[in-house]
C-alpha cells in the first residue's frame, strides 16, 4: 500500500486552523444539503473521515441526536479534542489502516480527504465496507485540472498558471491524483453504488472572495513545496498572493466534484477484492 504524508502536516497550527475554518465556511452549506438529501435523521450512525476543524462532526451530532452516533477519524485530531459529547467518538488514524465493524454506519462522508491519499481506492473500499446495506456514501473532492485564469493582465495570468501547474506537480510527485474529483463518478460506478448523484462546481472567483483567500493561505503554507517543483519562483508566489486580493482578477482555482451513492449489496454493490 502506498503511504504518503499529509501535505499540510508540518504547517503552523494557527494558520492551518484558519484555513480549515475558511474551508468550512465555504463548503459546509453544500455538504449539509447533500447529507440531508440522504434522509439523515435521528438515530443514524455516521462516519466522518478527515474531520478537520470539526464543524460537520458537530452538525451531525445535532442531526442524529443522543440516540445516534458520530465517529470522527483524522490523522491528527488536534482541533477535535475537548468534546464532552457521548454521541461523538474521536479516533486518530489513517483510514487505510483502520478496521471498522462491517455494516456499522448509515452514512459515511469525506471532504477533501482522498486527494491526500495515494492509495485512494483502498481508502474508498475501507469506507464502503463499513456502510450498512441501504446506507449512503457522500464524497467531495477537488479537481485541480480545472484551474485557469480568466481575466487579468497577461503577466498575472501566466503567474497564476505556473502556480497551478506547481500544485499539480506537487500532488503527482507524491503519488497523489490532482484531478481525483473528476474520477469519483467512475469510482462509485465500479463499486456498483446505486442512486448516484454527481455535482460539479467550477469555482470562478474574483480576488477577495473566500476561495482565493483560502488558496492564498494554502500557498503560503505550502510555498516551499511549490517552489521545490521547479515550476515557480518566489516572485510567482508573491504574485499569486496579490492576485487573491485583486477584485479585478478572475480565475477558476479548481473545481469540486461531489458524489452521493446508495449502498445495497443485494442489488449488486460490492467492494473490490
Amino acid at each position: 500500500m502506498l503511504k504518503t504524508d499529509y501535505v499540510f502536516h508540518a504547517t503552523e497550527e494557527a494558520r492551518e486552523l484558519e484555513r480549515l475554518q475558511m474551508l468550512e465556511r465555504i463548503f459546509d452549506p453544500g455538504t449539509q444539503r447533500r447529507m440531508l438529501a440522504t434522509g439523515l435523521t435521528t438515530g443514524w450512525h455516521c462516519l466522518e473521515v478527515g474531520a478537520g476543524a470539526g464543524s460537520i462532526v458537530r452538525w451531525l451530532e445535532q442531526r442524529v441526536g443522543p440516540s445516534g452516533k458520530v465517529v470522527a477519524v483524522d490523522t491528527n485530531p488536534r482541533f477535535l479534542r475537548g468534546s464532552g459529547s457521548s454521541t461523538i467518538e474521536i479516533l486518530q488514524g489513517d483510514i487505510c489502516d483502520m478496521e471498522f465493524p462491517p455494516a456499522a454506519f448509515d452514512l459515511v462522508h469525506a471532504r477533501y480527504v482522498m486527494i491526500h491519499i495515494a492509495d485512494y481506492q483502498t481508502a474508498f473500499e475501507r469506507m464502503l465496507r463499513c456502510v450498512k446495506p441501504g446506507g449512503w456514501v457522500v464524497i467531495e473532492e477537488p479537481d485541480f485540472q480545472a484551474a485557469r485564469a480568466v481575466a487579468g493582465p497577461d503577466e498575472a495570468r501566466a503567474a497564476f498558471g505556473r502556480v497551478s501547474e506547481a500544485i499539480e506537480r506537487m500532488f503527482t510527485s507524491l503519488g497523489m491524483d490532482h484531478a481525483l474529483g473528476a474520477k469519483l463518478p467512475v469510482l462509485f460506478q465500479r463499486h456498483h453504488l446505486d442512486q448516484v448523484t454527481v455535482e460539479h462546481e467550477g469555482h470562478l472567483s474574483a480576488g477577495g472572495d473566500l476561495i482565493p483567500q483560502m488558496m492564498k493561505l494554502s500557498a503560503e503554507q505550502l510555498q516551499s513545496k511549490y517552489v521545490a517543483t521547479g515550476l515557480v519562483t518566489e516572485s510567482d508566489m508573491e504574485q499569486y498572493g496579490r492576485l487573491a486580493d485583486d477584485p479585478d482578477f478572475w480565475a477558476i482555482y479548481y473545481a469540486t466534484v461531489a458524489v452521493t451513492g446508495w449502498w445495497q449489496p443485494q442489488c449488486g454493490g460490492r467492494t473490490q477484492g
